[in-house]
């Protein structure tokens, strides 16, 4: 980076979010996209930039990319660094010293104590830094359930660190606050041990010329979760856990300590010495802690992929959604088939959609999904569906409250919408008369044991010829409009309501009933 940038002028200190301008730095990147997402969706005016200059991705996250460094930077209540762990550093040392009184310096580096030391360095006496470190990576949704380390400075934190520890929790995420060497250390574990053991699996399945989609076959739960994890972290950018391993001067001590316990196991295990492998393994048991604890939560992950494939499985036949998790859209259609990494779906013609296309196939990778639950399935249809609106027109039984009636109709699945239309009320023997259901909860306002007795201000009366009908008026009449889901046979819905109501004790009224 190369800005001739001159200092900034004192901050806006009003900490509003829609007063509060974010510029992320690496907001190009995955990981600066995903805070981009998350700064704008709380209110906060973000500008992003990138050593790139791709301002397509601004485009496409409809913020405006920092083309005028020396502009921006000094306008910014908050910079954010999330570029490269090998640039972190001259990044913050060009930027920190032109940056506005009461402003705050981030980081979101997977090390601490470098960046924090050259945050102290170079930002001005009057602006707050901020170490951060979030523990998650950009294929993750939403921050909630997620950790997030922040690591406070004394003296150099007291205006901002309660707000952005208040905007991540009040986003779900747990906050852990710590110090710069503390967190260093830990992590060296944390990530650089974890990921060294996943990396060094990967390689090793590499060198073996190993057969793992053969060996899926033949799996056990726990072996198929764990190749997962191996997937998962060779399938990201190599450089990033490259720089992870390389940067914080902890690593080579944890990878020291692996490689003699790897060589000391295997040792063991060439001379067969069961009782010292036994031994080795109780103690680090002991170390561990609470093991049953560890066994119990991976039961239950383990348990939970089990559960998710098993309700797939039942679905087969059935309408169900599919929520795409990394590009966001939503696939709803009949299951026609569900296999351990794939599933096929009839998927169904949403409305706007033009009449010469048919439902088509879809073949989806599970692990790229998760299921929709029964009320976000219900909303997707409701939402993106052509329905079919219907009446039905009964007379009630005596006494009968309508609205209960109504709550039974709305139980029915294959119904978008049921609401009550028209109610009539019989007052003598000689008249009927109608009244308006919208006029009623008007009237009403929602509470309709007091409102039952209250038919005076209605004078619309249509003339009873017959004794039955003269009868039939002291019912009270109710016209149900049902509202059928698109993708239900609608006259069979109908049928089935029709049902319901006599089954209730309604009659459904006769075509010929006069009504003006």
């Amino acid at each position: 980076m190369s800005a001739n940038l001159k200092p900034g002028s004192q901050v806006n200190t009003a900490q509003n979010p829609e007063k509060t301008k974010v510029l992320i730095l690496g907001g190009t990147g995955e990981m600066g996209q995903w805070f981009t997402r998350f700064f704008k969706e709380r209110g906060y005016e973000v500008t992003v930039w990138g050593k790139g200059g791709k301002t397509e991705i601004a485009r496409k996250l409809e913020v405006p990319f920092a083309s005028d460094l020396e502009k921006v930077v000094p306008e910014s209540d908050i910079v954010i660094v999330s570029v490269p762990i090998s640039v972190t550093e001259e990044t913050i040392a060009e930027i920190a010293p032109k940056m506005k009184v009461g402003s705050l310096l981030m980081d979101f580096t997977s090390i601490k104590v470098k960046p924090v030391e050259v945050m102290r360095k170079f930002a001005p006496s009057g602006v707050e830094i901020l170490g951060t470190h979030p523990m998650f990576g950009p294929t993750i949704p939403t921050i909630r359930g997620q950790t997030v380390i922040l690591v406070p400075v004394k003296g150099r934190s007291e205006k901002w660190f309660p707000v952005i520890k208040k905007l991540f929790e009040e986003g779900g995420a747990h906050v852990e606050i710590t110090t710069a060497a503390e967190h260093d250390r830990l992590v060296s574990v944390v990530q650089g041990l974890t990921h060294f053991a996943y990396i060094t699996i990967g390689t090793t399945i590499d060198r073996l010329d190993f057969d793992i989609k053969r060996s899926r076959k033949f799996v056990s739960p726990v072996y198929d979760i764990m190749l997962d994890f191996v997937g998962r972290i060779l399938g990201q950018n190599p450089y990033l856990y490259a720089l992870i391993q390389m940067e914080n001067t902890g690593v080579l001590e944890v990878h020291e300590a692996f490689i003699k316990e790897c060589e000391e196991l295997s040792r063991l295990v060439r001379v067969h010495d069961e009782e010292s492998f036994v031994k080795k393994m109780k103690a680090a048991a002991r170390k561990y802690g609470d093991t049953a604890h560890a066994l119990r939560k991976s039961d239950k992950l383990i348990n939970s992929r089990i559960t998710e494939y098993e309700t797939i499985l039942n679905s087969v036949g059935k309408v169900c959604g599919f929520f795409h998790i990394y590009s966001g859209k939503i696939h709803v259609g009949t299951l026609e088939k569900a296999g351990l990494d794939e599933i096929v779906l009839t998927k169904l013609v949403s409305k706007g959609t033009s009449p010469h296309i048919k439902n088509k196939f879809v073949k989806l990778k599970l692990e790229n999904l998760r299921m929709l639950s029964e009320s976000e399935l219900w909303k997707w249809r409701k939402e993106n569906l052509e329905h079919s609106t219907r009446d039905i027109s009964v007379l009630i039984p005596k006494g009968a409250d309508p609205v209960v009636i109504l709550n039974a109709i709305n139980t029915n699945k294959q119904l978008a919408t049921c609401e009550i239309s028209d109610i009539y009320k019989g007052i003598n023997l000689g008249d009927h008369k109608r009244i308006n259901w919208e006029d009623c909860k008007e009237d009403c306002k929602g509470n309709w044991e007091d409102y039952k007795g209250n038919w005076g201000d209605y004078k619309e009366f249509n003339l009873i010829e017959t004794e039955k009908e003269r009868e039939e008026t002291k019912r009270l009449g109710v016209t149900y409009r049902i509202t059928v889901f698109g993708d239900c046979n609608a006259n069979s819905v109908e049928a089935d309501v029709t049902s319901l109501l006599c089954g209730l004790g309604c009659k459904i009224r006769e075509k010929n009933l006069k009504q003006k």
